[in-house]
């Protein structure tokens, strides 16, 4: 895992070692293990290598072919390079200099550099030897260049991971960029006739000098919806995002950017399974699953999991402790460390069902307690790192637990991303599964609705006013649009979104495509990376992904149960608490305590003294609405002033630049 940023020049500015070495401390959390330069001439092919403050001394004294003399303060700007390429390192596979990024082949015609993790990289090696490749190093990163030098850009076909690609083709004297098919490593790029850049952190192209343009109509999307990261665009207009399952080409004698997909899928709308095939899909979807878990288990660093008492992430803890019991694939403790968020406040703590997963598996168990007081205390660190806004105070939860991982020496993580996407985890696919069931079999309807309804354990956990997003014409009920200031509504009235739009397969899709997934992976990746962790997400194994993808709905919801075929998967490593429950939470937090007492006081006084929130809100009314919340006269939920607040401080940081972003604090209850 890694950070990297890159900059092509097309005008005669020089390039700045100095300017290079403030995007590689800007990435710095992201590889604290390593940094390395490149400063070529795409058209010559001509190069230097340089290391940075952080590279260690034996990566200056090592004698492979891209493992620099010299750091890049004794470079010299000069008018031949046009190219520069950074890459920050968190060692994780092969720790020595023989991992150092960015890295060429042996004749210099490939440099390579990278952020992510090919999990197949020992499959890829065996056969690329067979082929007569002769390998460095035990790095995945000398997989990719040698697989490149193969296959070409149909590389990208072969790899099991997540990623974000650079390369510089020297003899056909283009860039490309790849990102991985779910999108779980991010790969911005600002593009404005005079410069091409990209870097895994938008920070990194705003000092480059991208415009701090405000893309209003996402500004839009955000407040009235809530939607975010369902475009490939950004909250700055001019900087977009590398679509997942794509690669880019650019030539700089043409300056043409040229985009294509390598991967994509499709969710089969067949509703009903054979009764023999149960069996058959059961037993793949668990040889697939233990496969993913075991490729992400592979690391040269202690590998620990979030356990959040759930499903997904129980799923994933019991059948990583099997595999590191019969394969010791963990260090010689022989297991592994859980790491969970719990509150004092019944309601969102999870330590019951926690509990049932570690007596199973024997884990080592971690807990972190979240409080308001310590929210506020990181919320400018939060923003600063996540970049974009957010939709709720859930992903402090998911923060702290990264930054506690890491504080304990863990530095790979297991996830459970994508499993409510994949498997039809959330509530509002019901709604879907009803939708269908309505136009295809209104007798097996009846049945399911009645089993759903007899479950207190899911009515209690329903949210109604998130509900309403996904009945047609409902959200403009909910007053939002009376809040917004006339001119900015109707600038984007027309921007409209399919959110109940299509079958269920096309809505489970939509989720792990556009609606869902996306701002989860973004949450995801800059929570971990802000503490130097690297996350692994088994659900999104794009061969898992394709093997549920292709077979009928109810293998997914069935009897009122979602995630059936998983239940059905791991009857036997599950604990039965674990494997029946229908409740869920996930990185939950008091929120609507939050809102209401311990941080109120702070809401209030940014409401009250908007910098950036009123170009866009009318502030007494939304002052107002928050005054009705509190007393309880409203529907509302913090998660809708949470917009309004997140966005207030998001432009306080990333359009006006103050600094502190709130000056108030609030007192820990104890």
């Amino acid at each position: 895992m890694c950070g990297i940023a890159g900059i092509i020049q097309l005008t005669n500015e020089k390039i700045h070692p100095k300017l290079c070495a403030r995007l590689s401390q800007l990435l710095a959390h992201r590889g604290p293990d390593d940094e390395g330069f490149l400063l070529a001439n795409m058209s010559s092919g001509e190069y230097q290598i340089f290391g940075g403050a952080d590279t260690p001394q034996e990566v200056y004294s090592a004698s492979f072919p891209f493992t620099p003399k010299v750091p890049i303060h004794k470079a010299e700007a000069n008018h031949r390079w046009d190219l520069a390429l950074i890459n920050r390192r968190l060692a994780i596979v092969d720790l020595s200099p023989a991992g150092h990024l960015p890295m060429s082949c042996e004749d210099h015609s490939i440099w390579l550099a990278y952020n992510g993790q090919i999990y197949n990289f020992v499959e890829l090696r065996n056969e690329l030897q067979q082929l007569g490749h002769r390998f460095l190093s035990k790095t995945d990163s000398e997989v990719i260049l040698k697989a490149y030098k193969t296959w070409g850009t149909r590389c990208f076909h072969k790899f099991n991971g997540m990623w974000a690609i650079v390369i510089w083709d020297v003899p056909n004297k283009k860039i490309i960029l790849s990102r991985d098919r779910f999108g779980i490593k991010p790969l911005y790029y600002w593009y404005d006739g005079n410069i091409f850049a990209f870097a895994s952190e938008i920070k990194c192209l705003l000092e480059l000098g991208a415009p701090r343009i405000v893309h209003e109509g996402l500004v839009y999307d955000y407040l009235t919806l809530g939607l975010l990261d369902h475009t490939n665009e950004t909250f700055f207009e001019r900087i977009k995002k590398l679509p997942p399952a794509h690669f880019l080409e650019f030539h700089r004698e043409e300056r043409q950017l040229r985009l294509e997909r390598f991967w994509d899928f499709d969710v089969s709308e067949e509703l009903y399974s054979q009764e023999e095939c149960d069996e058959k899909y059961t037993a793949h979807f668990r040889e697939l699953f233990t496969d993913a878990v075991r490729l992400r288990l592979r690391s040269d660093v202690p590998v620990g999991s979030c356990l959040s008492g759930g499903l997904d992430s129980s799923s994933i803890v019991t059948v990583a402790n099997n595999l590191i019991l019969t394969t010791k694939q963990q260090d010689a403790q022989g297991h592994q460390k859980t790491f969970s968020a719990c509150f004092d406040d019944r309601r969102f703590d999870e330590r019951e069902y926690i509990q049932e997963v570690l007596q199973a598996t024997g884990a080592e168990a971690h807990y972190v307690f979240p409080r308001a007081d310590q929210f506020l205390s990181e919320l400018e660190d939060l923003i600063w790192h996540q970049e974009e806004p957010f939709r709720s105070s859930s992903i402090y939860a998911q923060w702290c637990v990264m930054r506690h991982a890491r504080e304990h020496g863990v530095i790979v993580m297991l996830d459970g991303q994508g499993g409510d996407e994949l498997l039809c985890g959330y509530r509002k696919f019901y709604l879907f599964y009803f939708k269908w069931l309505l136009r295809r079999d209104k007798v097996r309807l009846l049945s399911e609705f009645i089993r759903f309804a007899s479950s207190w354990e899911i009515l209690k956990t329903l949210n109604i006013l998130q509900g309403m997003r996904y009945i047609r014409g409902a959200r403009y009920a909910q007053g939002i649009y009376t809040l917004l200031q006339p001119e900015f509504r109707e600038r984007h009235v027309e921007r409209v979104w399919p959110l109940s739009s299509g079958g269920l397969g096309q809505r489970i899709k939509a989720d792990i495509t556009q609606f869902s997934l996306p701002v989860l992976l973004r949450y995801e990746d800059k929570n971990s990376m802000a503490h130097s962790v690297e996350a692994r997400l088994p659900f999104l194994d794009y061969r898992l992904v394709e093997m549920v993808s292709s077979i009928p709905l109810d293998q997914k919801i069935r009897h009122g149960w979602t995630k059936y075929i998983l239940r059905q998967a791991l009857k036997d490593v599950l604990p039965e608490k674990i494997r029946l429950r229908k409740s869920k939470l996930g990185f939950a937090t008091p929120e609507d305590d939050w809102f209401k007492r311990d941080l109120s006081s702070v809401i209030r006084q940014v409401f009250e003294s908007p910098l950036f929130l009123n170009h866009y809100v009318h502030i007494r009314k939304l002052q107002d609405l928050y005054t009705k919340y509190q007393q309880g006269r409203t529907l509302y939920t913090s998660e809708f002033f949470f917009r309004f607040f997140i966005l207030e401080l998001w432009g306080r940081c990333f359009i006006i630049g103050q600094k502190p972003l709130i000056s108030l604090r609030v007192k820990s209850k104890q």
